[in-house]
């Protein structure tokens, strides 16, 4: 709900295109783009000792995503290692940015840049151009590639606390074995005997022997 009402009016604030489909469009981007967050920081949740910790390693990351996903520098002038390939292919922010720039741009014309009869600048030379978007396939793709990234995150996170699940009490046993064998209560008695402790005989093997008192 929140994203739908945000979207909602976000689009209708900045006069994007109008149509049904295209605001349908933004509503479930930002839709999928938040769950892709939360699904991370869930992964990250799961994996990290405390609340501090996670507030890092998050942060980090979430970080490391949006310097790659086309805000800060276009994904034409990216590293090529590293940061282009392969971390701008796994980060949803990256898929959700170009859908979001066809969705709005396709089907658009611009003044050109001259007065005088100049011919008019369409969306789609803006997006090859200038902001490095590839129109091989359409907007409804790089909402599937969103969809998809979040379906790996949950599944990550299924295997974890599974995992996690089925080696904590082994971990557990484990700790708890050399913990008591670390104990003296537990430690194996050495072989010389001790005065304060005789070893306890039978009565009957005690039989024919002079009482310790006369």
């Amino acid at each position: 709900m929140m994203s739908f009402v945000t979207a909602i009016v976000t689009y209708n604030m900045v006069k994007f295109q109008s149509g049904f489909s295209r605001i349908l469009y933004a509503c479930l981007d930002l839709l999928f783009s938040i769950a892709v967050v939360e699904s991370c920081m869930m992964v990250v949740a799961s994996l990290v000792p405390n609340f501090m910790m996670g507030i890092i390693v998050g942060a980090g990351f979430i970080g490391i995503m949006m310097m790659t996903a086309g805000f800060f520098r276009l994904l034409p002038d990216l590293p090529k290692l590293f940061w282009r390939y392969p971390v701008s292919y796994i980060n949803s922010m990256s898929w959700a940015l170009q859908g979001a720039y066809k969705n709005d741009m396709i089907g658009m014309v611009f003044d050109g840049p001259y007065e005088g009869g100049e011919p008019k600048v369409a969306g789609e030379f803006i997006l090859t151009t200038m902001l490095g978007i590839s129109l091989q396939h359409s907007k409804w793709w790089d909402l599937g590639v969103v969809v998809a990234i979040l379906i790996c995150y949950r599944l990550l996170f299924f295997a974890i606390l599974k995992f996690k699940e089925r080696a904590t009490p082994l971990f557990r046993k484990l700790y708890a074995l050399q913990h008591l064998n670390n104990r003296p209560s537990f430690r194996k008695t050495s072989s010389f005997p001790s005065k304060r402790h005789q070893p306890v005989c039978s009565l009957s093997s005690q039989e024919g022997l002079n009482s310790p008192l006369h």
